[in-house]
């Protein structure tokens, strides 16, 4: 009886305008705050990691998306305006779910565009107190949303390599 019940609904949903449909799951739905994140190393393996005002831990550039945007857009706008870097996306973002906080982040790898600028990076917003270079085995305490992404990026480069093995043996 049940599943008769479910299947007519579904019938019923089909004819349903696509715009009422959307409207409708997302008044159901929860709702998630989506954001883009960057953890951007220089070519000697330091990653650039930002101090906010309002955290006592190391986290990296990012934030959330405005309505609209790309998240590789948002990536670079954020970095641009907490550190002033213009930056390089590298390869697809790793994401990272947080169902318990409702958010996603995407978290994308990057490289500084011009070399030059790696000297210059500073506070560029209220938000960001202290901005630094760290090598890879001197990491100080990390906020745990950036200990995550760091991680998903590990992960993520780790099945790629493996994905990318077994098409050469197939």
């Amino acid at each position: 009886m049940r599943e008769r019940l479910y299947r007519w609904f579904l019938r019923a949903w089909r004819h349903v305008p696509r715009g009422a449909r959307r409207r409708l799951v997302r008044a159901l739905s929860p709702s998630f705050t989506v954001g883009s994140i960057c953890v951007i190393e220089r070519p000697d393996g330091a990653v650039l990691l930002v101090k906010h005002i309002y955290r006592s831990d190391w986290g990296i550039p990012g934030g959330l998306l405005k309505r609209g945007e790309e998240p590789a857009d948002a990536a670079r706008r954020e970095v641009a305006e907490e550190v002033g870097l213009a930056i390089e996306l590298v390869g697809e973002p790793a994401v990272v779910v947080e169902p318990r906080l409702q958010r996603v982040d995407l978290v994308f790898r990057a490289r500084p565009r011009l070399l030059a600028e790696l000297e210059s990076v500073r506070p560029r917003s209220a938000e960001i107190e202290q901005v630094r270079w760290f090598a890879p085995g001197e990491l100080p305490r990390l906020q745990p949303e950036t200990a995550t992404a760091l991680v998903a990026l590990a992960r993520a480069a780790a099945q790629g390599r493996a994905a990318s093995s077994s098409l050469l043996e197939d």
